[in-house]
């Protein structure tokens, strides 16, 4: 996908509130302090980047795509930006205080080495946005556009993926974006049915370490 066809979509009207009600669920699970160092897994266009550097963070982005990392470069020069895959992060172990991964591990060829590559490299919590295979969403787009080849998890399988990376960690999930065009009937049931239910697209995460630090 051409990079700044991509990013133009968060422009849009629906890719603006999509965006900001992602932001918001992944912000709230990271749970970082300001000045906390975070590393952004597949970072594509670096829209989430960029909004962990305006949120007091300090991010660095990851992204394997060299046409995608230099639209981000452009776009974002003061940041930060590094080639690799997520399955072989060029980091030392718990060199980051958190790690976030928006929709990576769903184009991942492994997402397991993947995700046992985001817990060796933080110190902190991992938090993790998914496809939900449970959303309407997937009834209209799965194998579509640029969802073509991307892996959908349910809740069940999302928290079996994060408790084999991290037996001892405790494990959240959330989920938002029930309704994926954005108007009214869609923001009324963000605030109606609240995170905790299943049935949002975004599938959101949290993979947070015992308080000592052992995993």
């Amino acid at each position: 996908m051409d990079p700044a066809d991509y990013d133009a979509w968060y422009a849009t009207e629906r890719g603006a509130w999509i965006l900001a009600r992602e932001w918001r669920l992944v912000r709230r699970l990271l749970g970082l302090a300001p000045g906390a160092s975070v590393l952004d897994v597949g970072a594509g266009s670096g829209r989430f980047t960029n909004l962990l550097d305006a949120a007091g963070l300090a991010p660095v982005g990851v992204e394997p795509d060299a046409a995608m990392r230099a639209f981000a470069a452009d776009r974002y020069p003061h940041l930060r930006w590094v080639g690799a895959r997520a399955e072989a992060l060029p980091f030392a172990d718990g060199a980051f205080d958190g790690v976030l991964a928006v929709t990576s591990l769903c184009f991942t060829a492994d997402e397991r080495a993947a995700l046992a590559e985001m817990v060796r490299v933080s110190r902190g919590p991992v938090v993790l946005g998914l496809l939900n295979r449970r959303s309407a969403l997937y009834r209209a787009k799965a194998g579509r556009g640029g969802y073509r080849g991307a892996r959908w998890h349910t809740r069940g399988e999302a928290r079996a993926l994060a408790e084999e990376a991290c037996p001892a960690c405790r494990i959240r999930t959330r989920t938002a974006v029930r309704g994926a065009v954005g108007g009214w009937w869609a923001r009324l049931r963000e605030r109606l049915e609240g995170e905790r239910l299943g049935g949002g697209a975004f599938l959101a995460v949290a993979i947070e370490p015992p308080a000592d630090g052992a995993a």
